[in-house]
């Protein structure tokens, strides 16, 4: 599948988009930069590919590259605005998926282990895949999955040992 174009004017559109003009609209944020990174049809595509084979949010399939990104990290390492970006992100992450056929899941999946609670490391990680992001949105591709998770895997082998035993039995 081709790629998807986001702009700011397209995530200003989106309903929760315009939630974020303050992102979009603030210098010292680096929006552009996320609009750049995530317009990248490679990474859309390892988006699409965390989900379907690794069971994962798609950010997971990005996020050590996004968080690398040297203007986009020391925006997230500043705690009394991170939030905002994170969030906006989160924002980027589902036009894009749903540009590209999927829909959100209803479930979020984890991409980190929170510090405790000291005050100088209170933003971050310890431990997972991201540093700066603890969760993220899931989705599912509106065609319908190409593979069964293991726990409806799990559930459908139940299913039928537990058939088998009663009519056995």
């Amino acid at each position: 599948m081709p790629g998807v174009t986001l702009t700011r004017e397209r995530f200003l559109e989106d309903l929760q988009g315009r939630t974020f003009s303050d992102i979009t609209q603030d210098p010292d944020q680096p929006f552009d930069a996320v609009l750049e990174f995530f317009n990248d049809e490679n990474r859309q595509r390892r988006m699409e590919e965390s989900e379907i084979h690794h069971d994962r949010p798609p950010l997971a399939g990005v996020v050590r590259e996004l968080e690398s990104h040297p203007s986009i990290d020391q925006s997230l390492a500043n705690t009394q605005r991170s939030k905002r970006l994170r969030q906006a992100i989160g924002v980027v992450v589902r036009i894009i998926m749903e540009s590209r056929g999927w829909r959100k899941a209803g479930r979020k999946g984890s991409l980190g282990v929170r510090a405790g609670r000291n005050s100088w490391e209170s933003s971050h990680n310890t431990g997972g895949l991201a540093f700066w992001f603890i969760r993220a949105e899931r989705y599912v591709r509106t065609e319908g999955m190409p593979f069964q998770s293991v726990r409806e895997r799990y559930q459908k082998l139940e299913s039928a040992l537990s058939q088998s035993s009663r009519s056995e039995g």
